[in-house]
């Protein structure tokens, strides 16, 4: 590391000695579109007898300082327009200004609506980028690609989306881990809602509110280093993007062919100047989308001459979610020297989920299997048997309970900040505040109505002829299997409270001056930056019994559920409404309330503060970005350890549990590390429209804060055996050292191929695992889950892409296509022992995804089918490879259309999950793929007009 310092720092103090020669004058100016609709951001801006080069930014502005006295020739080009050239006279003192207006190849006006302007402006930011990376952005009328910025993203190359119940909602790049990728909105770090992740799921923000994303795959000095993925870099909308004011409102119904109902989507979209140096810009978007999961679980898996799960779950789900996502932001520049800005972002997301199931739990047939097996058919029957002249109980317990839940995600952030440029000098600083929250009260989750068969002459029947959709039948019934009134309940599970607060605030400055020579630009910048965050959560949860109360007293609507038959099911709310009219009636189970309300409850503040030093060479075909960047983490963590002793075992004094006994005691850690990242990114246009890029960095990923937490949960049984999870405040970071290189070859007209090659070398992966019999953190265990840092992992892979917009006789098509190849191993010991190492493929990592586009765009039409690949992934360590958790392949087609029937109007379709792609998760025991999960959701439909004014 040393080495590696001190060869940056003396390349930036070469490139710093260059002398430079007498400069004096000034070129400025801007690009706009041959409309003068919008700004033209990405354009590259070239003198051509000095060979400096600049691009222009997000108002389309762009200036050159330090300029000798001299006439020059000015280029511009961008992806789809024809290049354009002015002549300028520089005097020794004074600003020049030129303007340009580009237009099209094809038509003499650049096209700034539909998917074909969308690609332009992607490649021209792509072209222009200083590192690795890939852009979306949203066109003249303020629409991205597709209606969901999930649909859209992952059309990228290497960029996939982890769903959650059907729906997009976690970035996954070049295969890896959400957990790897960071996200910011408008430069601010976005927090997570959820208590036990890093990641921040896409589908809180609308899609409507957003001017780009762009995921950029290498690092540079000025940027955060806690990514190994990618960092994805969302962008709002700003009135210095257009030339004109936009006003646009989007009216969106929204059709489940499982829900069956059409429900609604609009958005108010504006931005105007109110003033040449001030504009104002915003929207407004709200999502309400209602559909059915169908589900089947299956757990406890044996292998006693039958492969069997002695758990099985049929789930219904209907689910509500809701959104509401809004932005203001105000851009105001003081001068011509300093623009500033305030941005701020409200989104809330609903959820509310009613989950209605038939669980079998058949536990007891553990140490001898089911009763017969015979091909792919299993026989549970509830007789007790005899062995060893002793009876064996063989008793099936059915459960039928509803879980009543409503959650609420906010994120919110709020930026102020600005950038100066004086010529030489320049800086930028912000500030910022950012907080997310996820909560819920009052839920009931679940309320569990059961019957247990004993010698009842109960035989149930399991048929795994199909492994995804495991079939069910009652091959003997004693009468009161199918009957609601022999059902008791058993505990409702009330959510008093669930609160998760994640917030941070943040402030950093960056000061640069440049050098110009005779041959190029070189650029010294240094910046200082402090994040100061606390995440917490906050749970209480209350188990209630009561006698009298059936499940025929809690029946409603009947099942909506399609792969079997599960009733009878409690209804949606009955069993909540009764509990909440009815509560002093119910009798606290005070030992499991106890417990489950303090094992999850944590508090960890994290603060980083971080320094950066670079240097910058820019000339007519190379540049280089080569620096080091420092930063310090500190940690502040709180957890509870809670044990529950049940009745006749033994506590730590030594006497004897009269009672299940709950036993809660804080546990505190503090922790400190530094980490020294240095990176240099090369890009070197080989022609004009060749480009290579090289990449080396190193980076971080830092332990979800929920994993640091000291929290323990232990439960000991009569016999003293204990059972528990840990949290692990020892977790060390993910470190990487980070390789890219890549070409990019520009077509003659609006497209590209891209190949790129990535390396990664991780160290202190971090994964759960479940360990048998040991001591952690001074506390013995005879099961435990744990997380834990595995030691090395090496990830490597290929990236290709390939988009072109058609002329000719093809005129109006479009193609985009991309491949992702990743390999990416590495070695963990799940039971503790070094001498007994595991090689697992890293969780969450597919080694093939594959998208592929294709679309049509001319005159009113706007038409594209979109296919995306996925392959398999492990999803979760278990103590033994033939229990790992793998999640299945998956390809997914949709359809968008859009038709433009006046100047103002436009109409729109979309045809989601065409081909009702399927979620599964399964184990490998026995050499075949065993359920844990399966969901189908089928398609969504999607119609509606945009108006713009």
């Amino acid at each position: 590391m040393t080495i590696k310092f001190k060869l940056l720092a003396g390349a930036a103090i070469a490139m710093a000695s260059i002398p430079s020669a007498t400069h004096a004058g000034e070129i400025a100016g801007k690009v706009t579109d041959a409309a003068n609709t919008v700004s033209i951001r990405a354009a590259e801006i070239r003198i051509v007898e000095l060979g400096r080069v600049s691009t222009t930014e997000r108002d389309g502005s762009f200036s050159f300082a330090d300029i000798p006295a001299g006439t020059y020739t000015l280029e511009v080009s961008y992806i789809g327009a024809e290049t354009q050239t002015q002549t300028v006279t520089v005097s020794e003192a004074g600003v020049e200004t030129v303007n340009f207006a580009l237009g099209s190849a094809a038509n003499g006006n650049i096209l700034v609506i539909g998917q074909i302007a969308n690609q332009a402006s992607a490649l021209a930011r792509k072209r222009a980028a200083d590192g690795v990376s890939d852009v979306l952005t949203r066109d003249a009328i303020g629409q991205f690609p597709d209606q969901n910025v999930a649909e859209s993203l992952r059309r990228l190359p290497g960029v996939n989306i982890l769903n959650d119940q059907g729906e997009g909602r976690f970035v996954s790049v070049r295969g890896l881990d959400p957990e790897l990728v960071s996200t910011s909105l408008n430069g601010v770090r976005l927090p997570a809602p959820e208590s036990d992740v890093r990641s921040v799921a896409l589908d809180v923000i609308s899609s409507d509110i957003i001017e780009s994303i762009e995921v950029k795959k290498s690092l540079t000095p000025d940027m955060d280093g806690d990514t190994i993925g990618a960092s994805v870099e969302i962008e709002t909308t700003s009135a210095f993007d257009r030339q004109n004011d936009l006003l646009t409102v989007k009216l969106e119904g929204s059709y489940n062919d499982y829900s069956g109902e059409v429900t609604p989507k609009g958005s108010i979209d504006f931005a105007a100047r109110l003033g040449e140096n001030v504009g104002i810009s915003g929207g407004i978007s709200y999502y309400k989308r209602e559909f059915e999961t169908d589900n089947i679980e299956a757990d406890d898996w044996i292998d006693d001459g039958a492969i069997v799960p002695l758990e099985l779950q049929y789930r219904d789900y209907d689910v509500e979610r809701e959104r509401i996502s809004a932005t203001l932001g105000l851009d105001f520049r003081a001068g011509d020297s300093t623009e500033l800005y305030v941005k701020g972002i409200w989104s809330q997301f609903d959820d509310q989920e009613y989950r209605r199931r038939l669980t079998f739990d058949l536990g007891d047939f553990e140490d001898f299997g089911p009763t017969s097996f015979s091909g792919s058919a299993a026989t549970f029957d509830d007789t007790t048997i005899v062995v060893s002249g002793d009876d064996v109980r063989q008793r099936i317990q059915v459960e039928r309970d509803v879980k009543d839940r409503f959650e609420r995600q906010r994120i919110r952030s709020l930026v102020a900040g600005g950038k100066s440029d004086w010529g030489d000098w320049f800086a930028e600083y912000s500030a910022s505040w950012a907080k997310s929250t996820e909560r819920e009260s009052g839920s009931v989750d679940p309320a569990e109505f059961r019957q247990r068969f004993s010698d009842d002459g109960l035989i149930v029947g399991f048929d795994f002829a199909d492994p995804r959709v495991p079939a069910y039948s009652v091959i003997s019934d004693p009468g009161s299997f199918f009957d609601p009134a022999e059902y008791g309940l058993n505990d409702i599970e009330f959510t008093a409270l669930s609160d998760s607060q994640d917030e941070e605030y943040t402030a950093k400055l960056d000061l640069g001056r440049r050098f110009a020579t005779d041959t190029g630009e070189f650029t010294v910048q240094g910046g200082v930056k402090a994040r100061f965050r606390e995440k917490s959560y906050n749970k209480t949860v209350e188990f209630y019994e009561i006698d009298d109360y059936i499940l025929a007293d809690a029946l409603g609507i009947g099942q909506t559920y399609r792969l079997a038959d599960i009733s009878p099911l409690p209804g949606y709310t009955e069993a909540t409404d009764f509990f909440l009219s009815n509560a002093s009636q119910f009798e606290l189970v005070e030992a499991d309330s106890q417990f489950d309300s303090a094992v999850e409850d944590y508090s960890v503040q994290e603060d980083v503060t971080a320094g950066y030093l670079l240097g910058r060479w820019d000339s007519a075909d190379l540049r280089v970005i080569a620096g080091l960047r420092y930063e310090h983490t500190a940690n502040d963590i709180v957890g509870n350890v809670v044990t529950l002793v049940e009745e006749d075992g033994t506590l730590p004094d030594g006497t004897t549990a009269t009672e299940d006994t709950v036993l809660v005691s804080q546990g505190f850690f503090t922790k400190n590390y530094d980490n020294w990242l240095p990176s240099l990114n090369i890009r070197y246009e080989a022609q004009p429209d060749l480009i290579l890029r090289v990449a080396g960095y190193r980076s971080l990923v830092r332990p979800k804060l929920s994993a640091l937490a000291p929290r323990f949960a232990v439960e000991q049984n009569d016999d003293d055996e204990r059972e528990g999870e840990f949290g692990n405040p020892a977790l060390d970071p993910y470190r990487a050292w980070n390789f890219d290189a890549s070409a990019e070859y520009y077509l003659s007209s609006n497209g590209a191929i891209s190949a790129a090659f990535f390396y990664k070398e991780i160290s202190d992966y971090i994964v759960d695992t479940v360990q048998e019999s040991g001591t952690f953190n001074g506390i013995d265990f005879d099961e435990a889950l744990i997380p834990i840092n595995g030691d090395k992992a090496e990830v490597f892979g290929i990236e290709l892409g390939y988009s072109q917009a058609f002329t000719g006789p093809l005129d109006g098509f479009v193609v985009q296509a991309n491949y992702t190849y990743t390999d990416a191993e590495g070695t963990v010991f799940t039971d503790g022992d070094v001498s007994d190492p595991r090689t697992i493929p890293l969780p969450a990592t597919s080694k093939h995804t594959a998208n592929i586009s294709l679309g049509y765009d001319k005159g009113p039409f706007d038409i594209r089918l979109s296919g995306t690949y996925r392959d398999r992934y492990l999803d979760e360590l278990a103590d033994e490879a033939d229990f790992d958790r793998y999640v299945d392949d998956h390809f997914q087609l949709d359809l968008s259309a859009k038709f433009r029937a006046t100047e103002r109007v436009q109409l729109f379709y979309e045809w989601v999950n065409i081909n009702n792609a399927k979620y599964f998760a399964y184990n490998r025991l026995g050499g075949r793929q065993n359920i844990y999960q399966y969901e189908e959701y089928n398609w969504t439909m999607k119609f509606g007009a945009r108006v713009t004014f």
